[in-house]
């Protein structure tokens, strides 16, 4: 079986009734706002558009491996009807085993983490996801969907759309949140010791370097999450992002309410800047 034909089985959930009207967006590459201007100009000029709206815009979100939408999903079905909606995780279904026969890193290759459905984080290929997830895209931009929301923290490169709105999170989160820390001190709350680099590198261009704990949400007590906050405060923060794809709306509260400061979550600001896009 070829590589597109697996990619295309496994986007077979997609409704065959989605709308065909393809077109070129007028010749506008929609993704192009987010690499030049700022979120908040990108936003202003996709609306400017009209070409995402209540009543007809579709959504696709594409994850690396298995990632909860629970808390996510009433964020935004406040503004497209859930059935507008469809979800595609390229590692999620596949046995543990089936991820080292496809995925393995080589040595000396750059790796990423992904969870996947044994709940057990595994290193794989970046080069291989890369390769398959711009396969997906290119299979959900051809399906008609307006809008693609990719929700992973790991560092894909040479990602594109020609025609859908393409929302990646390395490159839209870090110029955010880095307008709204600004003259603050962030700590930021990191899962795995694997993930510090990446970590480092999401933020470079902060003003202040972010000072770093770790605290795993998939097998920490809440005690010990405030534990690793509270170190970042010592450490002279006084505002927290838990920019990690397993820490949800409860640990953003659990946080707030126990130290009394703002917390930043990855996820919840991404959900709102693609309820913009939808409006």
């Amino acid at each position: 079986i070829s590589r597109m034909h697996q990619i295309r089985r496994l986007l077979f959930l997609v409704n065959p009734q989605r709308r065909k009207d393809t077109d070129n967006r007028n010749g506008v590459n929609l993704t192009t706002p987010f690499c030049q201007y700022g979120v908040d100009q990108a936003c202003r000029y996709f609306r400017s558009y009209n070409k995402v709206n209540m009543m007809s815009t579709t959504l696709a979100i594409l994850t690396i491996g298995v990632v909860s939408l629970g808390e996510i999903l009433p964020l935004l079905t406040e503004h497209i009807r859930e059935d507008q909606i469809t979800y595609v995780n390229l590692l999620g279904k596949l046995s543990r085993e089936d991820v080292e026969e496809e995925y393995t890193p080589t040595s000396g290759e750059e790796r990423i983490i992904a969870l996947l459905n044994d709940n057990q984080l595994i290193e794989v290929s970046k080069a291989k996801i890369e390769r398959d997830i711009q396969a997906v895209i290119e299979v959900l931009d051809n399906q008609g969907f307006d809008v693609i929301l990719l929700m992973s923290s790991a560092p894909l490169n040479g990602l594109t759309a020609r025609n859908a709105v393409l929302l990646e999170p390395q490159r839209v989160i870090p110029p955010l949140v880095s307008s709204i820390v600004h003259g603050h001190q962030m700590g930021v709350i990191v899962p795995v010791p694997e993930l510090l680099n990446t970590q480092r590198n999401n933020w470079l261009k902060l003003p202040t370097p972010p000072c770093y704990a770790l605290a795993n949400p998939l097998d920490v007590s809440d005690d010990e999450l405030i534990s690793a906050a509270r170190q970042l405060l010592d450490d002279g923060a006084d505002v927290l992002m838990l920019d990690s794809q397993g820490f949800h709306l409860h640990h953003l509260q659990l946080l707030q309410k126990a130290l009394g400061v703002p917390v930043l979550l990855s996820n919840a600001l991404l959900a709102r800047l693609t309820v913009e896009l939808l409006m």
